[in-house]
């Protein structure tokens, strides 16, 4: 009690008004928050590349042009060439998704279930797909649904136009951004928040860095392996599958699903089942014995059921956006108390009294 004085109270309530503001402008600019993270996220997967550039003795600023105007290119390319061919799949599928089409399959379904399972009663999903339908297909959520529409391409032309231009600054004064921020931080504090930040960084850039590559090479395979087996969709299904892929232990569960689903509605039968199966079984066994091995073996530094559990808590607090960010989240904050600890342990500043002699 004798600590607390009327200057400890102001600057702790000032502390606490300035944490508050900060979250109110978080939460007022979530938007323009996010292509700030994106384009973080989009610069320490490129900085390495632009290292090695200019270690090689080209300017970093031309190193950075470069490799942004090249990564432009790509994305006009996929936009043009790629994405028209995944929205004439989308569109095919969707045509196929009558109710008329859907209750056959259903049925089909229903006579398949009660032939190899007789405790189930017949039309187990028949009797229920009208309910389904009408929650799925409201015809008063239209709107709602054009609206949403109209909003993600706008958000998709802004982040076109911010998230280049950020990742740009990012990566060209990424340092003069730290020590600008170091420069707040009092100086007993400095070594721990300098080391804090460089581990939160080479830890979040190794993780992206592997989860991209991985994401790309389990697309590629998974629209190979489905095209082989037939299935015509084959290159949407399999950019879904490498996007689910994110997701550890639930995103090959959602690539099965979606195959399966589907294989189901483009055929009409169960014919596709089976080759797709495999087909997702082969990929996820390259991504299990190859993939994983290789490109994790230095991001990874989590116990399997601590992913598990944190990645349901991401479910539970922001759904399929929450499993996506629940592991570069938890890095950060596993990091810290790590930081933070060995400091604690370490460095006489933390201890009672400041100094050598409080020991």
């Amino acid at each position: 009690m004798k600590n607390i004085t009327l200057e400890r109270v102001i600057k702790s309530v000032l502390g606490l008004a300035g944490i508050a503001v900060v979250g109110y402008l978080l939460l007022r600019y979530s938007t323009l928050v996010g292509y700030a993270i994106i384009a973080m996220i989009f610069s320490y997967i490129l900085d390495p590349l632009v290292n090695r550039m200019q270690s090689a003795g080209m300017n970093r600023t031309f190193s950075i042009t470069l490799t942004l105007s090249s990564l432009v290119l790509i994305l006009v390319w996929i936009s043009t060439n790629v994405i028209p061919i995944v929205a004439n799949q989308m569109v095919e599928l969707a045509s196929q998704l009558s109710f008329q089409n859907i209750q056959s399959i259903t049925q089909k379904i229903d006579t398949q279930l009660t032939q190899k399972f007789t405790f189930l009663p017949e039309g187990i999903l028949s009797s229920n797909l009208a309910t389904v339908l009408q929650e799925l297909f409201d015809v008063g959520e239209i709107p709602s649904a054009l609206s949403n529409i109209i909003g993600i391409f706008t958000n998709i032309f802004s982040a076109a136009l911010i998230i280049p231009f950020a990742t740009f600054f990012f990566l060209k004064d990424g340092t003069k951004i730290r020590r600008d921020i170091l420069k707040l931080v009092p100086n007993k504090y400095f070594e721990t928040t300098l080391s804090l930040i460089d581990k939160i960084e080479s830890r979040l850039g190794l993780y992206f860095r592997s989860v991209m590559l991985q994401s790309l090479i389990i697309a590629l395979a998974s629209w190979i392996g489905l095209s082989m087996v037939g299935l015509n969709n084959a290159l949407s299904v399999g950019i879904a599958v490498g996007i689910a892929n994110t997701i550890p232990y639930f995103g090959p569960i959602i690539g099965y699903i979606l195959s399966i689903v589907v294989s189901i509605i483009e055929v009409g039968n169960f014919s596709l089942v089976l080759p797709c199966v495999l087909a997702i079984l082969g990929v996820q066994i390259l991504d299990n014995v190859v993939l994983q091995p290789i490109i994790f073996s230095r991001s990874a530094d989590m116990h399997p059921v601590a992913i598990l559990f944190i990645i349901m808590i991401g479910a539970e607090t922001a759904g399929i956006l929450g499993m996506l960010v629940a592991i570069p989240i938890a890095t950060i904050i596993k990091i810290t108390f790590n930081q933070i600890s060995w400091s604690f342990n370490n460095y006489y500043v933390f201890r009672v009294g400041n100094s050598p002699e409080a020991e």
